[in-house]
């Protein structure tokens, strides 16, 4: 299966194409300019370099939320109008699943943190599971050929333990520190280096932070990810396709907080004003007793 993957859901921006477990391309950038600069040149780059006939791929995939409401937008339009101009179906990956992917097979606890402004994160829990193999070590006195045998192919699938939401850097650090696991926790994300001291302040179990080559959005991650969406059959039409945002943008609760304090000064000026009626009324009727 051919993939296209696009993640912009956050400083980064990433786009990758996949074929079955092949990653023929991926172009990712993590510097100042915006999403709506970068996204469409680095697909038409990566379109050049791999001669990509963009009518050969099966499915385009993209990174769904949550993280940036602007990045989130621009790489839903994108993938949204390559869909429907291609006739292609989307695959929406949940934004916190595909950063944990970039760590897999790791035996630690998987956090990673975007940084959710507010002193909160987008975040969730993961770690890695064997699906198949011998689990049980091979006698050392066996030549290497039998304990190859013994030991088999061995495969992981990433378990979610805490879905992704939104929370304090304090909720998340409790949670993790309240698992009953004997192991560490690796962080990642672009929420490291915002919440690295206080971490330092709230953690109480080992943990690590993941190195340049593995800390940030990849959309080849999100192509992976979607490969096994795919064979579940979690695609949908370009056009029924809706990122996943998990609160209110600013310009939204702002929207919402003057509506509220529009309806209560609108209140304060009806009661003000009935009471002034009521007294209206009662002053004749005080003058002529």
């Amino acid at each position: 299966m051919k993939i296209l993957a696009i993640d912009s859901s956050g400083l980064v921006a990433s786009v990758a194409v996949t074929e079955d477990d092949n990653l023929i391309a991926e172009y990712t950038t993590n510097y100042k300019k915006t999403h709506s600069q970068t996204l469409l040149p680095m697909l038409d780059e990566v379109k050049k370099m791999i001669e990509l006939d963009l009518n050969t791929i099966d499915a385009i995939a993209v990174s769904a939320g949550p993280g940036s409401f602007t990045g989130l937008r621009i790489g839903s339009a994108t993938a949204k109008g390559l869909g429907l101009a291609l006739n292609k179906p989307l695959i929406g990956v949940p934004t916190v699943d595909a950063l944990a992917m970039n760590l897999y097979g790791t035996d630690q606890i998987i956090c990673p943190l975007m940084d959710a402004r507010r002193s909160q994160v987008y975040t969730g829990i993961y770690r890695f599971v064997q699906e198949s193999g011998n689990e049980a070590a091979a006698p050392a006195s066996l030549p290497d050929a039998a304990q190859a045998q013994a030991f088999g192919e061995v495969s992981y699938s990433l378990k979610v333990r805490e879905p992704q939401c939104v929370v304090p850097i304090e909720e998340i650090a409790e949670r993790l520190n309240q698992l009953p696991e004997d192991v560490g926790v690796i962080f990642l994300g672009d929420g490291v280096p915002v919440f690295r001291s206080r971490l330092a302040e709230l953690m109480r179990r080992p943990y690590s932070f993941a190195p340049a080559l593995c800390n940030r959005q990849r959309a080849s991650a999100v192509a992976v990810l979607a490969a096994g969406y795919a064979k579940e059959g979690k695609m949908v039409s370009a056009d029924a396709f809706v990122p996943e945002y998990l609160r209110p943008s600013q310009a939204e609760r702002e929207r919402s907080e003057a509506r509220k304090l529009a309806g209560a000064q609108a209140g304060d000026a009806m009661m003000r004003k009935g009471t002034f009626s009521k007294e209206k009324k009662a002053i004749p009727e005080e003058s002529g007793g």
